[in-house]
């Protein structure tokens, strides 16, 4: 593991933690797996199916980021991130195996010991013990696209078009429409 570079992804994140290895780990195996450099643009595409740490590692190691529109949240509490190259439409799936960083043994131990227990698991163990790595076929997410803006007809702030909502044949921004905000994709 390449220290200077967790120490930067470290930095990014905030704090060390088995999260951001999870992330860290995991869009290092997808660069390789796909033959790419950190992203410039939208060349490369990241879906997380997690909100927690690691997202931020992969943001900080593979360039794809949600104002870029190359990273997709979709929060189902999963520590797996599917990462796809646009040049080819070529997609790997990297994902945390159920049960590798956690031991019977762990459980009672303050939240800090655990965590250092799996902070030393991830530096120590194979990729191949960590994470299931498969490609996939399906279609990769259209890139990123700008989208006039509307104003609500309730608070009068501006919306993206694609998210307003009529109500009465008025345009209602999804907050005054009374959606509940999520971060599912």
């Amino acid at each position: 593991m390449d220290r200077t570079h967790l120490q930067e992804t470290i930095d990014f994140h905030g704090h060390y933690c088995p999260g951001v290895l999870i992330g860290y780990r995991a869009a290092l195996i997808a660069l390789r797996e796909l033959g790419v450099e950190r992203a410039a643009d939208e060349e490369l595409v990241a879906i997380a199916e997690t909100d927690a740490c690691g997202v931020d590692a992969i943001q900080f190691i593979t360039g794809c980021t949600i104002g870029k529109g190359n990273l997709i949240l979709r929060d189902w509490g999963k520590q797996v991130f599917t990462f796809g190259r646009r040049a080819d439409g070529r997609m790997v799936r990297v994902a945390l195996r159920h049960g590798a960083l956690h031991r019977d043994e762990d459980e009672g131990l303050p939240d800090a010991e655990r965590r250092a227990l799996m902070r030393d698991r991830m530096e120590t163990m194979s990729d191949e013990a960590l994470y299931d790595v498969r490609w996939v076929d399906a279609p990769l997410p259209g890139p990123a696209r700008i989208m006039r803006s509307v104003r609500c007809a309730r608070c009068g702030e501006g919306v993206m078009e694609a998210r307003v909502r009529l109500r009465d044949g008025q345009p209602l921004c999804p907050e005054c429409y009374g959606e509940v905000y999520t971060r599912r994709y």
